[in-house]
């Protein structure tokens, strides 16, 4: 069901709140999605929707935040659909609707205009908007989009939108009037721009009290198509290629490497925290780069025989070929490293970020993607021009991983995360969220067990890494390759038969 409103400002009865939804372990608590806010209303239905994995095996803890909270299974979330409710406490109830997603990748683009609607407004025309409804399988309607709203007009065009098929097809109520509605399927809308798709807004309550009421204007779509939505797997099957290149502090507030209290401190029965990080994230990259040979990097070290400071040196010690043979060579080169420079600073960033730069702009037609590791223990000294490389990257098939370590205050590295607000430099925002910070001393264990620390450090820092590349991908219009036929060894025949 499509719906008509109309908008009428700001007008505040109470202060929006999100709601956000957690997933709860018997240790930890992680967030993982928020909703809009929706001024205006004690009644909010919300658009936002979020997927999750769910194992019939697994007891699988929900926290909803919203106002007050409370916890649930993810298997109650099914006994609250079904009995259409969840009790609340005096400050409200919360209504959760949970459907099993089909494996639809499709996603639909398409726009309205309407023509000749009701006037709503006493001194001007309408600010109108539409909201759309899916049809549920129990008669029910649930909201999956609404458009922008377009000021002051009786015949509004709308931007184009994209939706996934299975929303459409398997509310934010502002202050606003209501103009009419109509409804449609998807089957209607995928024959295109026709007069099939010439819809009469109807509000019913009008119709019934005049006699020769027609419609309240009527919408046209204007244009429809639907594209598959390709995964990061479709990409690796084609034959894209993970390159990963690591770039290592090697400024002196690391203290002095000799001594057990420094950050760079070889221990004999344990790796220090530089070494678990490089190794915790690219034992999982290194799955994806085929040749397993990956540059190492330096920065903020003063180099033999002259002294000079580099925010650029390879670990091996070769300029002209910065390549190490898989983790345990990036892992030996940065011990021998630790043996033949000085450590110094200040803490920059920019040279590595361009350094990786200028291979993935060599290389923009979607048959490799760059990741960047930096491990650093401090505040960095060249924001501005780290920033201004980071923006310059988003335009690249590249994502940065920061990950810091020791005690440090790391404020400055929340900002080039750039998940609240996206990251400028000189007036231009970054294309994408390109990169992920998080400080390692959040993932330690509190048991000692290093092991685990990893795995929660790896997990973490690389979740964002294929939506990122997925995002690359899409602003480009690159489609994956077809993957190659299964391997067949030699002389083996697939024997067929036919019934």
């Amino acid at each position: 069901m499509w719906e008509m409103g109309e908008d009428q400002g700001s007008r505040k009865h109470t202060t929006g709140f999100p709601c956000t939804a957690t997933a709860c372990e018997s240790v930890s608590i992680n967030q993982f999605g928020r909703t809009e806010v929706i001024d205006n209303t004690l009644n909010p239905d919300f658009v936002r929707k979020y997927i999750l994995d769910y194992f019939f095996e697994e007891k699988q803890n929900l926290r909803f935040d919203f106002l007050s909270s409370f916890q649930l299974c993810k298997s109650f979330i099914i006994f609250c659909v079904l009995h259409r409710g969840i009790p609340g406490k005096k400050c409200g109830t919360i209504i959760l609707s949970a459907e099993e997603l089909s494996n639809c990748r499709d996603s639909a683009t398409m726009q309205f205009c309407a023509n000749k609607l009701d006037k709503k407004d006493f001194f001007g025309k309408s600010d109108p908007f539409m909201v759309f409804y899916r049809s549920n399988e129990d008669g029910t309607f649930t909201i999956c989009h609404k458009t922008e709203v377009v000021k002051n007009t009786l015949n509004p065009v709308w931007q184009p939108f994209t939706i996934p098929v299975r929303a459409l097809c398997n509310g934010d109520y502002d202050s606003h009037d209501f103009i009419g509605d109509f409804t449609t399927s998807y089957r209607e809308l995928a024959r295109g721009q026709s007069q099939f798709n010439v819809y009469e807004v109807i509000n019913t309550k009008k119709k019934m009290k005049k006699k020769k009421y027609v419609n309240s204007g009527t919408v046209t779509l204007l244009s429809f198509s639907v594209e598959s939505e390709f995964t990061f797997l479709d990409y690796i099957k084609g034959g894209t290629q993970i390159n990963f290149t690591v770039a290592i502090d090697f400024t002196a507030s690391n203290g002095n490497p000799s001594q057990s209290t420094s950050l760079h401190y070889m221990n004999p029965y344990q790796l220090n925290a530089y070494a678990m990080a490089l190794k915790a994230v690219g034992e999982i990259i290194q799955d994806y780069d085929s040749d397993k040979m990956f540059p190492a990097l330096g920065f903020g070290a003063k180099l033999p025989p002259d002294g000079r400071v580099s925010h650029e040196f390879p670990l091996n010690g070769n300029m002209e070929n910065p390549y190490c043979n898989g983790i345990e060579g990036i892992l030996e080169a940065y011990h021998q490293s630790l043996k033949t420079v000085q450590l110094y600073g200040p803490t920059n960033f920019a040279p590595v970020v361009n350094h990786v730069a200028r291979y993935a702009a060599a290389v923009q037609d979607g048959s490799q993607y760059f990741v960047l590791l930096i491990i650093t223990d401090g505040v960095i000294s060249d924001m501005a021009q780290t920033k201004e490389a980071i923006v310059n990257g988003a335009k690249l098939p590249m994502s940065i991983i920061i990950v810091g370590v020791g005690q440090a205050e790391f404020d400055a590295m929340v900002e080039l995360d750039g998940d609240d607000i996206r990251i400028s430099s000189r007036g231009k925002l970054a294309e994408r969220d390109i990169v992920q910070f998080v400080p390692f001393r959040d993932y330690m264990d509190r048991t000692g067990n290093h092991v685990l620390s990893m795995a929660r450090l790896a997990k973490d820092v690389l979740a964002e890494i294929p939506d990122q590349f997925i995002s690359y991908m899409k602003s480009r219009g690159i489609k994956p390759n077809p993957a190659p036929p299964p391997y067949t060894p030699p002389g083996h025949q697939h024997h067929h038969t036919q019934i």
